[in-house]
């Protein structure tokens, strides 16, 4: 059975399908951040949404994190290993692109399982 959660004009923030929720990408809100600011924003919008459903990022299974400044990749991993146990990291992937639009820096996409 699929779950559909958090619906915006164009998709659903989160889908859930045999347990696992699979994320759409999550931006910052705030674009005068650099980009360990931005990614402490998305991690807490992570941290809520997957409250909101019932688990954590203890549950974390998976990342895919787009970031449009390789230079600035130390302050990413900075907030990143702040803000999840270690014993608890998922996978991940850090991919460069040209552009996430005007001042964005970072988009993460997570799957996590549900509790």
């Amino acid at each position: 059975m699929i779950k559909r959660h958090f619906q915006t004009r164009i998709n659903h923030r989160v889908v859930e399908h045999n347990g696992v929720l699979h994320f759409g990408g999550l931006t910052a809100d705030d674009k005068t951040k650099d980009m360990k600011g931005q990614t402490e924003e998305i991690c807490g919008k992570i941290d809520k949404l997957l409250a909101d459903l019932g688990t954590s990022k203890e549950n974390l299974l998976t990342a895919m994190i787009y970031i449009s400044d390789f230079a600035a990749k130390d302050g990413m991993n900075e907030a990143w290993l702040a803000w999840l146990p270690a014993d608890h990291l998922p996978t991940r992937a850090t991919i460069g692109v040209a552009d996430l639009g005007k001042d964005c820096l970072i988009e993460i996409v997570v799957s996590a399982a549900a509790a």
